[in-house]
């Protein structure tokens, strides 16, 4: 092989994991509490997280005919480079590299030491104490030190990460799994608790308080798309690579639309409003304070799925990007042993790091959730100039239902968020703007066409 080449080394099973320890992270342990806060009817919040997943299967299915037609690193960055022009291929990249792989990473690893914190406090104490390090200070050296250790596993190598992957995410589907089972099977739950919530605001301010919940959940899901981004390093990619996408966010929808109802068993509307650890206190209230104690404590750990994910993925994008002259030239270097984009990860885990000790993360999570809804739209949309332009590609089944269900929830999500949170998705819309010149300035100093 060539020293600047990835290898197809992943199958069917390791790229439907990575799907899912994409998908599943701190957003479904953490976001229904603030969801009824502004819907106050439970069910309408479990509906709302079965339509997100219905959303993000359409976007499966419209990836997974891109991904097979396009099987090379970088996704998003791929398809829009290749179906319209290379600086929308740019500005999707550029807004990975800002908002989508770095500030998650950080955010789930300030997730863990929140959980890690809460479970055992008797350790930030401790810290405090013996070190004088106040507990602040001591989430944020837990929060990057995990970002660091796993930036050096997948840095070693995709098979050695993949590994590391499959386990993480298997633990963490059981532990879903026992948790909904066990939950379900305590009989101290109360199923009346889905009628006796509010009712959502009527009228325009009702459907902007949806469309900010959608978005919020939508982000939840995000990660749909994982496995495109490594389909430089899948075997045969054509029929493993939409299978992967369709198979992992099958499985996290009815695992969401479980845990919800489980939420909403055990928790009363009321209670539940506002409330960021809504999974602790649905385990305290069905069997105890300690099973609140355990549950965050499991909960800390299975963040680390997700951060890993997420950690394999974005250097891909860079990578790819860096490669056509549009990025970092030192982000394209394949490490000569570990066959990994070694540059990007690097460059990735000191951006997260940065970002964990900033701790800015609950003041941006709506400006990432527009940020990373905008792209999106457009793959779907070249799926039409894919089968225009490509008769040999391969062709899933729902077109174009599942292209018009997607695009138009997207774009109401966006208009929608936009009317609630103007502030926020303005800053968004200027992050993708600021690329523009970006992409101009790497094009000039590499000399790239286009």
């Amino acid at each position: 092989m060539t020293g600047n080449a990835l290898e197809r080394r992943l199958g069917l099973f390791p790229a439907t994991n990575i799907v899912i320890a994409n998908m599943i992270g701190a957003g479904i342990f953490t976001t229904s509490g603030l969801l009824m806060s502004g819907l106050h009817d439970p069910v309408i919040m479990v509906l709302l997280w079965a339509a997100g997943g219905f959303i993000a299967l359409c976007g499966a299915f419209s990836y997974g005919e891109l991904g097979a037609a396009m099987p090379g690193a970088g996704g998003e960055y791929l398809f829009l480079s290749r179906l319209y022009h290379p600086l929308f291929g740019f500005l999707s990249g550029w807004v990975s590299f800002v908002v989508g792989f770095s500030a998650p990473i950080a955010a789930s690893a300030l997730g863990f030491s929140e959980y890690f914190s809460r479970a055992l406090p008797g350790f930030t104490l401790w810290m405090q104490d013996s070190a004088m390090i106040q507990p602040e200070m001591t989430r944020k050296i837990l929060s990057v030190s995990v970002i660091l250790v796993f930036t050096l596993i997948h840095y070693t190598g995709i098979r050695y990460g993949a590994r590391i992957q499959n386990v993480l995410t298997i633990l963490k589907i059981l532990l879903i799994v026992i948790l909904l089972t066990a939950g379900f099977a305590s009989g101290q739950g109360e199923f009346f608790n889905f009628s006796s919530g509010g009712t959502i605001p009527q009228g325009l301010a009702g459907w902007k308080t949806m469309g900010l919940s959608l978005m919020w959940i939508m982000f939840a899901y995000s990660g749909w798309n994982a496995s495109t981004y490594l389909g430089a390093e899948i075997r045969n990619p054509e029929t493993t690579l939409p299978r992967s996408l369709i198979f992992g966010t099958g499985i996290v929808t009815l695992l969401y639309i479980g845990i919800n109802i489980l939420y909403v068993y055990a928790i009363s509307p009321a209670e539940m409003k506002g409330v960021i650890s809504v999974g602790g206190l649905a385990m305290g209230n069905l069997f105890g304070k300690p099973a609140e104690v355990l549950f965050s404590v499991l909960i800390a750990f299975a963040l680390f799925s997700s951060l890993s994910a997420f950690i394999i993925i974005g250097p891909r994008v860079y990578y790819s990007m860096a490669k056509d002259g549009l990025f970092f030239p030192f982000a394209a270097r394949i490490h000569k042993k570990f066959h990994v984009p070694s540059n990007s990860i690097l460059l990735q885990g000191l951006i997260a790091v940065i970002l964990a000790f900033s701790g800015t993360f609950e003041q941006v999570l709506t400006y990432m959730g527009f940020a990373l809804g905008i792209f999106p739209l457009m793959a779907v949309a070249g799926v039409w100039k894919l089968r225009r332009n490509n008769s040999g590609a391969i062709r899933l089944k729902g077109f174009p239902f599942t292209q018009v269900v997607y695009l138009t929830a997207g774009s109401l999500i966006l208009m929608l968020s936009f009317m609630e949170r103007p502030v926020e998705s303005s800053v968004a819309i200027l992050t993708v703007l600021a690329g523009i010149p970006a992409y101009y300035l790497f094009r000039k100093n590499s000399g790239a066409a286009g």
